[in-house]
């Protein structure tokens, strides 16, 4: 759900207060995210078939297919779901005049199955590919809204609109990597019987946790130089990105440095997703305030 409430915030929390030019209706909009969240849920589908016997281990509690859905009907939604977002990618694709903008409908459903079914195993490349699939989730609306409505009159504008979408999608996938490998130490067992190399497995939980640590470091880092060059005449926004990213980012270090056990794991998962929901509700804030 964090995807859709990202793509709602990007229209209507950055797009319209900033007066970009959208060529998408509210319906196309609608069934731009729609097709987001059908991939993204046939995506899920097919890492969870292909992860059936790691998930016992890891998460035995939370298996629901063999047990809730047979694998049979779980192929069949995957396939189903897929083809419902590539179909509405297409439509919106010749609606807008950009045919070729399919594919990226087409290349993300076929990298979200090629993830599942292999590259997930080799070292970093699945947390980098899911990292980079979930900053293109931000992406993908500027692509479909902002793009083809450019004109050499309102060039400037949209311009500086996509700029701020790509720091999102930038700080997106910097988040989401770090959790993914947070994810990894909570895994450690299942993904050992899998084959599966991850950072954990290759390098130890110990080094695997100090490099969040070094990660998470320089994404604080990151968002107060943005606070000091972009923000520093807007108090309120200070406050916000300081005590709603910034605080719990150094938490995080201080939790990370010397987690070892799988409650701390789950703590770190979960103090990054909330550093993302606050990240992507700062959208709002571009309604009241102008950043730089």
């Amino acid at each position: 759900m964090l995807l859709a409430l990202a793509q709602v915030l990007l229209r209507y929390g950055l797009f319209q207060p900033l007066g970009a030019d959208m060529i998408l209706s509210t319906t196309q909009f609608i069934l731009l995210v729609l097709a987001t969240l059908c991939i993204a849920a046939g995506g899920n589908i097919i890492n969870d078939l292909y992860d059936l016997e790691i998930d016992r281990v890891n998460k035995p509690d939370k298996v629901l297919i063999g047990k809730s859905i047979n694998e049979r009907t779980a192929n069949n939604l995957f396939f189903i779901l897929n083809i419902i977002g590539v179909g509405i990618g297409f439509y919106l694709s010749n609606a807008i005049g950009r045919p070729g903008f399919s594919a990226l409908f087409i290349a993300i459903s076929a990298l979200l199955y090629l993830y599942a079914a292999n590259l997930k195993s080799i070292l970093l490349v699945g947390n980098i590919l899911v990292s980079i699939l979930v900053a293109m989730s931000f992406i993908i609306v500027a692509i479909y809204d902002l793009l083809p409505a450019i004109t050499p009159e309102n060039k400037a504008t949209q311009s500086l609109v996509f700029s701020y979408v790509l720091k999102y999608a930038f700080f997106a996938f910097f988040v989401n990597f770090i959790r993914e490998i947070v994810k990894d130490l909570l895994d450690v067992d299942g993904d050992k019987k899998g084959g599966i190399s991850t950072l954990p497995i290759v390098l130890g939980r110990k080094r695997a946790v100090r490099i969040t640590f070094i990660l998470a470091g320089i994404l604080i880092f990151t968002v107060l130089s943005y606070m000091y060059n972009a923000l520093y005449t807007q108090k309120a926004a200070t406050l916000y990105f300081l005590f709603g990213i910034v605080g719990p980012l150094l938490f995080f270090c201080i939790k990370s440095w010397d987690a070892d056990t799988k409650k701390e794991y789950r703590l770190l998962s979960a103090i990054l997703k909330w550093v993302m929901f606050i990240g992507i509700c700062s959208l709002l804030l571009f309604r009241f305030f102008v950043f730089e």
